[in-house]
């Protein structure tokens, strides 16, 4: 009896520890995702700081549910560390919980590690069907959640039999799961709108266009049904008889308007149209030729002016690289008073960020965003930024907020960035955090397009509701938990 017990116990630690030899140890300093070590950090701040990005970095990748619990006993530890620093509590205990949270970030990046060798397929099921939009079925996916939890809390208590016998079926869960999300949110939505068009006379209105839609979502919709593993080229078919069934009523609306016209109504409407762009773009006014000289122009203007505006990035990046370079040259020669210029430096840094944090100030309205400086970060909480209900789509009337935000950051030259998406706590927590990671990644997509930062110097987190600056009980309370965070964490960081 006792032989068979020792057995059974031992069979389990036989597979951890191959696991760890075959995933090549997962505490080896060298891995580029294991944790940065702070132990040569000086300033509090500055450790508190670091800490909060290797936290936001490990939710980033996951790690609060493919190591759920000892990444929630970091997140824990570092809020007591930031919460006793704001205090003004012995720099002991800041330091004590410092090293504590460093601690279990490490054995989350292992236990980690484990749950992707052990769940790979599952991991990648699971993924695809929250690109899909699964999180949205509610409590369907809800259930599927809290199975992959339970197996990666198994992993963390050692019992990977448990997470190896049960993977099959929770990853058929998940693929079930995708191809409905991609049915019901997608060809869902692409039905609703074809039939409140037909109710609205799209028909007779725009007949080939009506019938085009049809078209596409009858395509999306069989391919769905024959194809259920050709996940890529489903996903394109449904997208695209989304956008011709989207595309029916702005159409039927310009219908409507063009039938109530007479010709030269319509000739005078189009060429408005036209010149509204022209004189934006302060290019010639080509009244006097044909529609398509006209938008020709147009044309050649946007592109002259994309060229303008690529010219006037690499001159600001080769003038970055060459004081870089002067920086670099007077650190050598004053190598003899390096204390006495570090200071002189870090009072410099100090002046210099508070000075572009006023510049900053005064580039946003009370009503578009909050401004403020947190411990060495500038914190821009964009208040006016709106996202569609359930979407992550940024509407035009976005675009001039975040000109502004491209004004700030690029201030600070190349700073770090982290933009941190937050919803209030109306839905479930997974599809909150879901929503907020897709609204920050839309932020953070459209400064790396529009070439404020390369890709390597900004990143997106999303919260969900975790993080709530009001409370969730009024309506007021969860407008203002709504919110877009953009952090900028300059590259020379002054003292406090």
């Amino acid at each position: 009896m006792n032989k068979n017990k020792t057995s059974g116990v031992f069979y389990p630690i036989v597979i951890i520890i191959g696991l760890f030899l075959i995933t090549g140890c997962a505490v080896t300093p060298s891995n580029p995702e294991a944790v940065p070590s702070m132990v040569n950090a000086e300033n509090p701040v500055e450790m508190v700081n670091q800490l909060g990005g290797h936290i936001a970095d490990a939710r980033k990748n996951q790690l609060n549910v493919l190591s759920p619990t000892w990444y929630a006993k970091a997140e824990s530890s570092y809020l007591k560390a930031k919460n006793d620093l704001e205090k003004g509590k012995e720099l002991s205990n800041v330091r004590k919980y410092i090293n504590t949270a460093e601690t279990q970030l490490q054995k989350a990046q292992e236990m980690a590690k484990v749950s992707k060798s052990t769940l790979d397929e599952l991991i990648k099921a699971r993924s695809k069907a929250r690109v899909a939009g699964a999180t949205d079925l509610g409590k369907d996916y809800m259930a599927a959640e809290k199975r992959f939890l339970g197996l990666t809390q198994a992993i963390e208590n050692n019992d990977l039999r448990y997470a190896q016998n049960n993977q099959k079926k929770l990853v058929d869960v998940f693929r079930h799961l995708e191809i409905r999300a991609i049915k019901e949110k997608t060809i869902g939505e692409v039905h609703t709108l074809i039939d409140k068009a037909e109710k609205e006379g799209a028909k007779k209105i725009t007949p080939r266009s009506f019938a085009l839609a049809q078209e596409k979502l009858k395509e999306a919709d069989e391919f769905i049904t024959e194809n259920p593993y050709d996940k890529d080229t489903m996903k394109k078919k449904a997208d695209e008889a989304l956008f011709m069934a989207k595309r029916l009523h702005p159409l039927m609306d310009q219908s409507r308007k063009i039938k109530s016209m007479d010709p030269e109504q319509i000739a005078l409407w189009m060429e408005e149209s036209l010149h509204k762009t022209t004189r934006k773009l302060s290019a010639p006014d080509m009244r006097d030729q044909n529609f398509e000289v006209q938008v020709e122009n147009i044309l050649g203007t946007i592109e002259t002016l994309q060229s303008d505006h690529d010219f006037m990035i690499n001159k600001v990046n080769s003038q970055q690289q060459q004081m870089e370079v002067l920086n670099q040259r007077i650190g050598l020669l004053d190598k003899q008073t390096r204390r006495g210029q570090a200071e002189k430096e870090r009072l410099a840094a100090e002046k210099q960020f508070n000075q572009r944090y006023n510049e900053v100030q005064i580039f946003f309205d009370s009503d578009e965003a909050e401004v403020y400086k947190q411990e060495n970060q500038l914190v821009i909480r964009l208040k006016a930024i709106k996202f569609p209900v359930g979407q992550s789509i940024l509407m035009p009337g976005t675009y001039t907020l975040l000109s502004k935000v491209q004004r700030a950051i690029r201030i600070f030259g190349e700073p770090q960035v982290v933009v941190e998406g937050h919803t209030d706590s109306t839905g479930s927590d997974e599809v909150n955090e879901h929503l907020s990671q897709q609204r920050a990644e839309a932020v953070m997509e459209y400064l790396i397009a529009n070439k404020t930062l390369p890709s390597d110097k900004i990143m997106a987190v999303g919260y969900g509701s975790v993080r709530p600056l009001a409370s969730n009980e009024t309506s007021q309370g969860r407008a203002i938990n709504r919110r877009i965070d953009v952090i900028i964490m300059p590259t020379v960081k002054p003292a406090t």
